[in-house]
């Protein structure tokens, strides 16, 4: 996506969303002066997403080497770049709201996983401060680590449904119903989402939960098209390599929890727009074959 089609999808938002929340902030304000940037919101969250669509590893190298130098012409009032890492805390909301946006479309065949997003090293724990009460130490099957997990649903076209952060202590079935809430057709997980109690919440709710299974568990009659499908779940896997190395959102430079939270939702968008994605590539004829089947 060129830089004017995502401004001017980010500025279309913007203008729908701008009048609810000029009401928040003005609510919020209880008499005390509004003042009005002079970047607008949607060239803030341009710039933002822009980077994570660039090969700049920083975001400081991005904006004074390719920012203030090349993109005059497209933001005529530029900031600086400390003022402009004062204004991100200001786009969350907005940010939030436009990723809702972006989602895709429940097709029958979903996919979901947990995948760890570490803030420091495992040596520097104990001196972290920025994230001290939020990040918890977690498992996975790479090894221990500290920070979050990222919880992401996506459909057979790669696009994303649902996401949560959560502490990195959580175990992995915990928000899930509330990520489904809109699904129907199948979900394929690994291991990690094994749970008779969460198989018949989701199966009340119209979603069948398809996972392997355990060495020590009887076997499962499964259909060949859920077997098929259930080896596709790398599809999901792929998705969270691009998100950590393409759209970067995993670094342990933070140093707010503000900036890290607009980090991983500029990162998000950024793969939602991304033209080509890991996809199973099914014809609607053979998606609708495949949902039907039991």
């Amino acid at each position: 996506m060129s830089l004017l089609n995502l401004f001017c999808n980010v500025d279309d938002f913007w203008q729908a969303f701008r009048p609810y929340w000029h009401g928040v902030m003005l609510a919020q304000a209880r008499g005390q002066r509004v003042r009005t940037p002079r970047l607008s919101p949607s060239e803030i969250m341009t710039i933002l997403i822009r980077f994570h669509q660039s090969h700049y590893r920083t975001f400081k190298a991005y904006y004074t080497e390719q920012v203030l130098t090349q993109l005059g012409a497209e933001f005529p009032d530029l900031v600086s770049y400390n003022r402009f890492v004062e204004l991100i805390p200001t786009v969350i909301v907005p940010l939030l709201a436009y990723l809702q946006q972006c989602q895709g479309a429940c097709t029958g065949i979903s996919f979901v996983d947990a995948t760890a997003i570490k803030v420091c090293h495992n040596k520097r724990i104990t001196r972290n401060k920025v994230f001290a009460g939020l990040a918890k130490r977690g498992k996975t099957t790479m090894g221990w680590f500290y920070g979050f997990k990222l919880h992401l649903v996506v459909n057979d076209r790669g696009e994303v449904l649902a996401c949560q952060l959560t502490p990195g202590n959580v175990d992995d079935r915990k928000p899930l119903p509330n990520m489904a809430q809109t699904l129907f057709g199948k979900l394929f997980g690994d291991k990690g989402y094994i749970s008779q109690r969460l198989f018949e919440q989701l199966f009340s709710q119209g979603l069948e939960l398809i996972t392997p299974l355990r060495k020590n568990m009887k076997n499962q009659l499964l259909t060949l098209t859920d077997k098929l499908l259930l080896r596709k779940r790398s599809i999901i896997e792929t998705i969270n390599d691009q998100l950590k190395n393409i759209s970067q959102i995993e670094h342990t430079r933070h140093r707010s929890v503000a900036n890290f939270l607009v980090n991983l939702l500029c990162g998000l968008i950024a793969y939602c727009h991304q033209s080509k994605k890991p996809s199973l590539n099914l014809p609607n004829q053979q998606l609708q074959l495949l949902t039907r089947c039991s």
